[in-house]
């Protein structure tokens, strides 16, 4: 009998599970990488939609000479001002740029409260088919205001709280799908690998938008819109919400211990444990995570009536009553603050300091996410290791305010110093947003309460991220009332909410510590 070839042996290696398993993982990562594709482009069109030609009161002559000289000639359509495109070439450029950041952010932030709540009551498939579909439309529409000579700022800002509201369907969809997919076993690293999508769907973005944006910055917008929507396509032809759907096993693992989004008429009936057996059978995560204050275990008296039946969907204020949901919605408000402040104003910002085009711009602020998936997959693999995601959060936080500061700092001194500090913050940055909305959301969205009820994760998912995106639609706000006084109070400004996210973590991490503490004590004696 002949041996079969090298690559079939590969591909018969892994059973028919681990080959879906490994398909969801990459589909849901390339569907949510197509949502931040699409959202990238208004930061990059910043530096043309307002170029600094008549603005030699904020730039010193010498400064101006050598931007104006790095500028490449650009094709005008005939009533484009020499500053940019109306009405964002007047001296408010920045109050309207913000403005449009706000609109967007606003939408996102009011929509995804709503988005959990409906998202789990219809199909997953359909619900982001749909959402997809429509951000294409939306996200091109912004970019046809170039085509069409529009030059109304209604028009800007009605195409971004359109698309904000229907981008909210794309996060609690894939986070629930992801989490039907995987148990909670290296959860932390597995996720953190996953949510580099977020990272990668920047990159590309930026690429793509950089590509069209001082030749035709229409079109930095209508191709990532056509994207996203072909992605939806995609998404209706070949997601699978469940593994149930073709018959797989609920959990990679065949260890009962380790369920995720398990309806209750899928999950086997054990003869109830005594306490001793209880403590040794709990997953070691969520034992540190969400610990009682007197004995380090994980109760939850009457927190969500309605999820205590495997087919109901949980109310919003039983999803609040589960420990640690306040918490680490709190903090991630105030990390995605300092995420989407650099995510909407970075290129700009590198513009002004760098005296760079908006191409070069959009191109050197990728490192920035480069950063970030390293920062996501780095937090995701110290957490599994330490059994402590607070404290994880927490480490990470607390290092990215000084680094923050040195950043504003280092990065007027050169080119080289500014690509170091892109790498370094937008790993410490991005690292704990990273781990609060995957792997923390999943751990809560499948707290031992909700007694396996498959319909909570996405409203869990969606309170978390719905808090966090208030500080998103905050921070590129509060950066454009800001930077006029200067860049370095937009960095002090996120120097403190640095601070404040480590604030709302200090009672997790104070008992994830003493509960450790607590079970060294316990293996001494």
């Amino acid at each position: 009998m002949a041996q079969l070839p090298l690559g079939i042996r590969f591909i018969t290696s892994f059973s028919r599970d681990q080959w879906y398993r490994a398909f969801i993982f990459s589909l849901t990562f390339f569907l949510y990488a197509s949502f931040h594709l699409s959202r990238k482009p208004i930061s990059i069109v910043k530096g043309e939609l307002h170029k600094h030609c008549a603005a030699s009161h904020e730039v010193q002559l010498s400064s101006y000479k050598e931007y104006a000289a790095q500028i490449q000639p650009v094709k005008k359509l005939s009533n484009v001002s020499r500053c940019g495109w109306e009405p964002f070439d007047k001296n408010n450029y920045k109050q309207l740029l913000g403005a449009l950041d706000y609109s967007f952010l606003c939408a996102y932030a009011v929509g995804m409260y709503l988005s959990g709540i409906i998202g789990e009551r219809l199909p997953i498939r359909y619900y982001l088919t749909v959402g997809m579909l429509a951000s294409g439309l939306f996200t091109a529409m912004f970019g046809l205001g170039y085509f069409y000579n529009i030059h109304n700022l209604w028009f800007y800002i009605i195409a971004q709280i359109a698309n904000g509201l229907v981008q909210t369907t794309g996060w609690p969809s894939v986070v629930t799908c992801i989490g039907n997919w995987f148990g909670k076993g290296r959860r932390g690293l597995i996720m953190g690998i996953w949510n580099s999508h977020t990272s990668v769907g920047n990159i590309l973005g930026s690429l793509i938008a950089a590509y069209w944006v001082s030749t035709c910055w229409g079109l930095s917008f209508v191709m990532p819109g056509v994207i996203i929507a072909v992605m939806g396509i995609v998404c209706f032809l070949f997601l699978i919400e469940h593994p149930k759907d073709v018959s797989c096993s609920c959990t990679p693992s065949s260890s009962s211990k380790t369920f995720l989004n398990g309806e209750s008429r899928f999950r086997v009936q054990m003869p109830a444990l005594n306490s001793k057996e209880k403590s040794k059978t709990q997953d070691p995560e969520m034992q540190h995570l969400l610990i009682d204050s007197e004995n380090c275990s994980m109760s939850l008296d009457s927190s969500t009536g309605e999820g205590r039946h495997g087919t109901s969907a949980i109310s919003f204020l039983g999803a609040l009553r589960i420990p640690g949901v306040i918490e680490f919605s709190l903090c991630l408000l105030f990390a995605k603050l300092v995420s989407y402040t650099f995510l909407f104003w970075l290129p700009l910002y590198i513009t002004n300091v760098e005296h760079l085009d908006a191409k070069r711009a959009g191109d050197l602020s990728t490192l920035f996410d480069v950063g970030g998936i390293f920062g996501g997959i780095l937090a995701g693999l110290i957490s599994d290791r330490l059994e402590k995601r607070a404290s994880t959060c927490g480490m990470m936080l607390l290092l990215a305010a000084p680094t923050l500061y040195m950043f504003s700092a280092v990065s007027k001194m050169g080119l080289e110093a500014t690509v170091v500090m892109l790498l370094i913050s937008g790993a410490l940055v991005n690292g704990p947003y990273a781990l609060i909305t995957t792997a923390v959301s999943a751990d809560l969205g499948t707290h031992k309460s909700l007694k396996g009820n498959a319909r909570a994760l996405s409203t869990v998912t969606a309170i978390i991220d719905g808090t966090g995106s208030v500080g998103a639609a905050l921070g590129p706000l509060l950066a454009g009332l800001i930077s006029p006084s200067g860049w370095n109070n937009v960095f002090y400004m996120l120097m403190v909410a640095d601070a404040c996210a480590l604030l709302f973590l200090l009672r997790l991490i104070q008992k994830e510590l003493r509960c450790n503490t607590d079970h060294t004590l316990f293996k001494e004696h």
